[in-house]
């Protein structure tokens, strides 16, 4: 999946490809988070608010209303699936200023564009596919198709007089949709720079909506009382907003338990041991951490900040985490000592190789580094080899350098628009990958070896 952008915030162009694990460096003001929060919102909303749409003939319809059951061939969809993404970006390039929460003029020069493998989508096609439209009570058609086949069938199982036709159209094109690009576009989870302060008002949060509610459904001097209280989540930019209310719901999410926690529970151990600790949500609606050896419960308040901006990390990882997800950290190494920051980077290699994307963006050395040491000792080289068990690594941590995709955010030369002649703009310059030399992250080793000058000529600067 490749993502280009133009005249996103302070980035005038840019391109990035999604790797299983992506890493974008920089400076603050760079442009990471405009690129971080741009494909979050793309990814988050390409089903949900219809991104992506398929034209059905009325007379797939018609058939459907009468005689109760009705086949697309989804071939031809297929052979359109590149168009229907490009409408769907320019969709989404339409509502960009409200994924940021921001004024809509700043976005008028903006262009969002995504590229799919197309041969994603064809192998999703031929999968065997099927899905439920239900109320609380009852079933009102199914979508199926068998393996191997390109007709998907739909059935109506409710009177053709209880479902509007428009409605039912919507649902058969979601379904289209869902079949095709399900594969090709993972499921997002985002834990963005705002979740410690998240973690810290989670009940202050729940009380002022219910206050909010309680006032506005008492009110008689508004047309629609619950348009202010939705409203008043438009004031932040939707990761944020993702991430409160993940946040909000935490004893909802906690009913259910992730593959994680089915398959590989030394790595949920593993983020035990980074923490300090267990996270427990009670139904009385109450988040404590237990603190490892010590029979202690602490509100988030009465929490380390690392624990507070773990969080939702924890949480998604013991109950929502599934494969082919992508999770998207926003500064990582919030709060984490030197060591935690390492071994962050250690499990986050270990998500990839278990089937889950993971996009973060950084100003840690620690981090990028210890990802740089994990490609480097990922080789069938006997010395390499003894040096990985000596210091403790894993196989499952190691990662190849071909799946990882590194990018700084700098200024650099590139062209705008159609404009041929190169400038100086701030863009997302890829860093080479090396399989034995790892990842060229100027960005930081241009500040270090600049610090080791320094201190160099500080103590042997004296010597004649």
């Amino acid at each position: 999946m490749k993502i280009s952008v133009e005249n996103l915030g302070v980035l005038k162009k840019a391109e990035f490809e999604l790797g299983d694990l992506t890493l974008i460096l920089g400076h603050n003001n760079t442009g990471k988070t405009y690129a971080t929060y741009a494909l979050f919102g793309f990814l988050y909303r390409w089903h949900r608010e219809h991104l992506l749409q398929v034209d059905l003939p009325g007379s797939t319809i018609s058939a459907l209303l009468s005689g109760g059951i009705t086949r697309i061939n989804v071939e031809p969809y297929v052979a359109i699936a590149d168009k229907l993404i490009e409408e769907g970006c320019k969709t989404y390039t339409r509502q960009l200023y409200r994924i940021f929460a921001s004024r809509q003029d700043l976005f008028k020069n903006t262009t969002f564009r995504l590229e799919l493998d197309l041969e994603m989508v064809r192998t999703a096609a031929r999968r065997a596919f099927k899905s439920n439209m239900r109320t609380d009570k009852d079933d009102l058609l199914t979508l199926s198709k068998n393996r191997g086949e390109m007709e998907l069938v739909v059935t109506l199982l409710m009177g053709k007089e209880t479902l509007p036709i428009e409605f039912i159209r919507h649902i058969i094109s979601n379904g289209v949709i869902e079949l095709l690009f399900s594969d090709a576009l993972p499921r997002p989870f985002v834990a963005s720079t705002q979740r410690t302060g998240a973690a810290i008002f989670r009940k202050e949060l729940d009380f002022t909506r219910s206050r909010l509610l309680k006032e506005l459904i008492q009110t008689d001097e508004l047309d629609d009382p619950m348009e202010l209280l939705f409203k008043s989540y438009q004031d932040y930019p939707l990761p944020v907003e993702a991430n409160v209310e993940f946040i909000r719901r935490l004893e909802t999410v906690a009913k259910e338990e992730s593959f994680l926690v089915e398959n590989h529970k030394d790595l949920i151990n593993e983020f035990s041991d980074i923490v300090g600790g267990e996270y427990v949500a009670e139904s009385n609606d109450t988040v404590y951490f237990k603190p490892a050896g010590r029979p202690l419960r602490l509100t988030m308040n009465e929490s380390s900040s690392s624990v507070r901006s773990l969080l939702d990390i924890g949480f998604y990882l013991r109950h929502v985490a599934k494969p082919g997800d992508l999770l998207i950290v926003d500064e990582p190494e919030l709060n984490l000592h030197p060591e935690n920051q390492r071994r962050i980077a250690r499990l986050f290699s270990r998500l990839v190789n278990l089937g889950i994307r993971v996009f973060v963006t950084t100003h840690s050395d620690y981090l990028a580094k210890e990802l740089n040491l994990l490609i480097m000792l990922n080789q069938d080289k006997p010395y390499v080899k003894e040096i990985a068990e000596k210091e403790g690594y894993r196989t499952e941590e190691l990662i190849a350098a071909e799946r990882i995709r590194v990018y700084v955010a700098e200024t650099a030369l590139t062209n705008i628009g159609n404009n041929k002649r190169r400038s100086r703009h701030p863009t997302l310059v890829p860093a080479r990958i090396d399989p034995e030399l790892g990842i060229e992250a100027r960005s930081f080793d241009d500040i270090i070896n600049k610090m080791n000058e320094i201190q160099d000529a500080v103590l042997w600067g004296g010597e004649e």
